[in-house]
């Protein structure tokens, strides 16, 4: 399948890599492929400058945002929260229309410093202002309460521990599903919350990540739901 990851931040670079080694045709889109290729400096959390990934990943190609979409089958957002909607914008809704959008961003707010807020919150999510901006388009979020590197691996926490889906497709929620059992989360560590307004649940979820990674002082950890399920 081709998989057009926007974003070229770790989390994107993640995604790409793992997608790629699965066997996947991979592009990364980025707002300008040219300036993205010119930097040379570490960015603001060390992770070197994409080229050097991208040295280490020569299948996979960085083009522009439109390009990446209109060629792929499946588009995965992994841009700042903030920016995601202009980053889609750029895309193109066209580009878009049909496909299956797996959106694991998160609407984190750094403008009155650290720790973050979330904007939207509490009645709104990120996940359903993109699937009101693009209404063609089959938006799942998914991947949005851990690290990147537990996302592609979940054997880097020990036990049981889930990840959850949100989105108003059942087909592209399935498909989404394969794709996360194909990255190791088992049938039984995979929740279906519900339509996409249960994005804003998993949105709220990330006050609490944030300081649990600053109690723990590491980021492999993941949340776990103990419980009996109800039968489908």
């Amino acid at each position: 399948m081709r998989y057009a990851v926007l974003g070229t931040g770790v989390v994107g670079r993640t995604i790409a890599a793992k997608l790629t080694a699965l066997g996947h045709e991979t592009v990364v889109g980025t707002r300008d492929p040219k300036s993205t290729l010119a930097r040379t400096a570490s960015d603001g959390y060390g992770n070197a400058p994409f080229a050097q990934w991208q040295a280490s990943h020569p299948a996979v190609r960085l083009v522009a945002f439109a390009e990446a979409a209109a060629w792929a089958e499946t588009v995965v957002n992994t841009t700042a929260g903030a920016a995601s909607l202009e980053a889609l914008t750029a895309a193109g809704t066209d580009n878009l229309a049909g496909k299956t959008l797996i959106d694991i961003a998160n609407p984190l707010d750094f403008s009155a410093g650290m720790p973050p807020s979330l904007s939207p919150v509490n009645t709104d999510s990120l996940g359903e202002q993109i699937q009101r901006a693009f209404p063609d388009t089959r938006v799942v979020k998914a991947l949005n309460t851990m690290n990147c590197e537990v996302m592609v691996d979940p054997s880097r926490v020990a036990g049981r521990h889930d990840v959850f889906v949100s989105g108003d497709d059942p087909d592209a929620k399935k498909r989404v599903t394969e794709l996360l059992m194909s990255f190791g989360w088992s049938a039984a560590s995979i929740i279906d919350l519900g339509d996409i307004t249960t994005a804003r649940g998993t949105e709220m979820m990330l006050p609490i990540w944030l300081r649990l990674w600053g109690a723990l002082g590491h980021a492999d950890f993941n949340f776990h739901i103990a419980g009996t399920r109800a039968s489908a």
